[in-house]
């Protein structure tokens, strides 16, 4: 996993109409919310209702929120940007969900499945200077295991940074889907 304290990592990524978007888009944020999601897991359609409400309920305290798609969209058509646009619009998405063609910036976040969530404070007032202060699950939901969808430990976390308080523990890793690579695009923490 990403260590905590790690300054936020730059990209440069088209979301689901074509516009590039940066961490720029996101300077006046008070916390960052960087997830990486994709169209067709089954752990993301579990919470995807979740994502939404939470991104509009915080989203009217001054945070950002950002999905980002690694997956290969040629092996996984339904995870290709047109069907993105899709989905953002069937689940209610109204952040940026943006399509890491090159995987890259999936691999400089460490992300291993999808879902996987990445908080980030405010960087005391310089958004260059965001450090990482969450990464992990949602809450502890699964398809059929019967626990309601809260989005307990991400709300916790960003209450956290709102709040600036020092970071939740336990940080418990995110449970999902893996990324689905290209072949040979492999990091070394995905074998």
């Amino acid at each position: 996993m990403l260590p905590l304290g790690t300054h936020v990592l730059p990209f440069s990524l088209p979301d689901t109409n074509g516009r590039v978007v940066t961490l720029d888009d996101y300077a006046r944020s008070r916390a960052l919310v960087v997830m990486f999601l994709c169209n067709h897991c089954p752990f993301v359609k579990h919470i995807r209702d979740q994502i939404a409400a939470l991104s509009r309920e915080y989203g009217s305290k001054g945070v950002g929120f950002i999905a980002i798609n690694s997956n290969d969209a040629e092996k996984y058509p339904d995870d290709s940007p047109e069907k993105m646009r899709e989905e953002a619009a069937l689940a209610g998405y109204t952040f940026a969900y943006l399509f890491d063609a090159t995987q890259e910036v999936a691999k400089s976040y460490h992300a291993a499945c999808t879902p996987d969530f990445f908080v980030f404070d405010n960087g005391r007032g310089t958004p260059g200077k965001r450090t990482l202060v969450y990464r992990g699950q949602l809450d502890d939901s699964r398809p059929k295991n019967g626990v309601p969808v809260t989005g307990r430990d991400l709300r916790a976390a960003i209450d956290a940074v709102l709040a600036g308080k020092p970071p939740i523990e336990p940080q418990l890793p995110s449970i999902g889907c893996n990324i689905k690579w290209k072949p040979g695009n492999e990091p070394d923490y995905a074998r």
